[in-house]
């Protein structure tokens, strides 16, 4: 679940001291400065997915440095990388400098020295950042350099993808479980070395796990994003994935389970999460069904049962008795 703060609830002589600390702590140790400390408002979220963490931050206008200083007296020795989804932002790094429009991406190394500047003219900047370990990223620092403080546009290809898949997980993190974010973290760090690879012309260099894993991700996220689809089949898988059916197969060879039955588990657990907390009045069994991509009500009862022993409509009266035995014991 993220983890989230704003400088509305503090007085405005706190907010900016507030948000360089934050900022420190929970990103990495930088230098901030802000030409109206006075007026400055921010707002910041931390999300911790398995191995990866996921920040948003939402401020006033800004120059932050990280210097040789601040990387002696700590470093979390990791690439960071930033959704821009909001104004834009100057970087310098590595003798590299660009600046970054909404949409973009932007790398950075917390071990190097940098400079980053949202302008005042401006206004409100917003990043989504990945915290990546380096072991995340399994290709060579002297390519990573090339890629520090460079403007990935993200409108097309890998970047797209990943940008959108990064807007996605802020948008759904509150709604996963603790194991699904787990995996969701997996998949940003695939997606992640992916789209870094392909910018660097080096998607050769990936070990073949690596890229098939994050292709196998890829897919993953797909499922995820249409489970409503009634239309979700392998086929259209295959097809949106540029690769044959047989081949969306075997990718699936080493897992515990078949493309179809990922797609049927998947339904039948946001089908079963709705049910243990959606009020039966307003929604009915088969309404839940529909929505992710149950197109049979007969079919639907019939799996929920092989999946969980009890009928859907049994399921949640005992998911109602529950609660409502909760409340009284309160």
């Amino acid at each position: 679940m993220w983890s989230t703060a704003s400088s509305e609830e503090l007085p405005a002589g706190e907010r900016f001291d507030w948000f360089a600390d934050m900022v420190s702590r929970e990103v990495v140790p930088t230098a901030i400065r802000s030409e109206r400390p006075a007026e400055f408002r921010a707002e910041a979220a931390v999300l911790d997915a398995g191995d990866i963490r996921v920040s948003r931050l939402a401020y006033a206008p800004l120059r932050s440095r990280r210097t040789p200083a601040l990387i002696r007296r700590s470093d979390p020795e990791q690439y960071q990388l930033a959704l821009v989804s909001r104004s834009s932002m100057a970087m310098s790094q590595h003798g590299n400098d660009c600046r970054a429009e909404p949409g973009d991406l932007v790398l950075w190394d917390t071990s190097l020295p940098s400079v980053a500047e949202s302008p005042a003219r401006a206004g409100v900047g917003e990043l989504v950042v990945l915290h990546l370990p380096r072991a995340a990223l399994p290709l060579h620092t002297r390519g990573l350099g090339r890629l520090l403080a460079h403007r990935i546009p993200g409108g097309e290809g890998m970047a797209a993808m990943l940008g959108g898949f990064m807007s996605s997980l802020v948008a759904s993190a509150d709604r996963c479980t603790p194991e699904e974010l787990e995996r969701l973290g997996a998949v940003a760090a695939d997606l992640a070395a992916a789209c870094l690879a392909r910018h660097l012309g080096a998607d050769a260099s990936l070990p073949p796990e690596v890229r098939a894993q994050a292709l196998l991700r890829r897919i993953h996220a797909f499922i995820e994003q249409h489970l409503g689809d009634p239309g979700l089949t392998p086929a259209v898988i295959a097809a949106h994935h540029h690769i044959s059916v047989r081949s969306l197969h075997q990718l699936f060879r080493g897992a515990d389970e078949t493309v179809g039955a990922r797609i049927r588990r998947r339904r039948l657990e946001r089908c079963r999460s709705e049910l243990s907390r959606a009020d039966p009045r307003r929604s009915p069994v088969q309404d839940i069904a529909a929505r992710w991509g149950f197109t049979s009500a007969a079919v639907f009862s019939r799996s929920f049962r092989e999946a969980y022993e009890l009928s859907p409509t049994e399921f949640r009266a005992l998911r109602v008795k529950e609660a409502c035995a909760e409340r009284t014991q309160r």
